[in-house]
């Protein structure tokens, strides 16, 4: 005597798929995320202790207390969401927001190349070869973003690339805070 399977088990494989490709797309659309806690929220930013990347100015510590609201990115050349984010990194720029580049564990002619190629929003860039840096500043992975106010004083942390929905929502909102 032969077993049938019922006609349901035998789309229950194309159910549970279907329900984790919801989950996963979900996911990936909430750009809440990006906003995951840090123990630095509310300190002192940590020191900048960056190699140059090519002819570029390195950021440093006065940079960071310098007396205006600023951004510290971490990104990197082979980085695919630092490439995404990088038109609403040019724009911030050019309305005059200052913003402090930190090259990640990357190929330093790499990086020049990215920037030749998309252009520098950076005002000044350092190269963090070791990850030392990101490792003191807390980072998970690029791209990484921090509103850092005028006193030096880390009021934002954003993990992931700074979307259009980023940046209204959570961007703009923490710079006019940290001021």
């Amino acid at each position: 005597m032969t077993h049938r399977r019922p006609p349901f088990l035998l789309l229950l494989p194309l159910v549970v798929f279907a329900a984790l490709a919801t989950l996963f797309y979900v996911g990936l659309q909430d750009d809440d995320a990006g906003g995951l806690a840090s123990a630095l929220l509310g300190k002192a930013a940590p020191a900048l202790d960056l190699d140059p990347l090519g002819d570029e100015l390195v950021p440093d510590n006065d940079d960071l207390r310098a007396n205006h609201v600023k951004l510290v990115n971490f990104w990197a050349s082979w980085c695919a969401p630092c490439r995404a984010e990088h038109p609403n990194l040019q724009s911030l720029n050019e309305q005059g927001l200052t913003i402090l580049g930190v090259n990640y564990k990357d190929q330093p002619q790499h990086a020049l190349d990215f920037l030749d190629e998309l252009g520098n929003p950076f005002n000044r860039i350092g190269a963090d070869d070791s990850g030392r840096t990101a490792i003191n500043w807390g980072v998970y992975g690029v791209p990484e973003t921090f509103v850092v106010d005028s006193n030096g004083i880390i009021r934002l942390r954003w993990a992931g690339p700074i979307t259009s929905r980023a940046l209204s929502e959570h961007i703009l909102p923490a710079l006019e805070n940290a001021e």
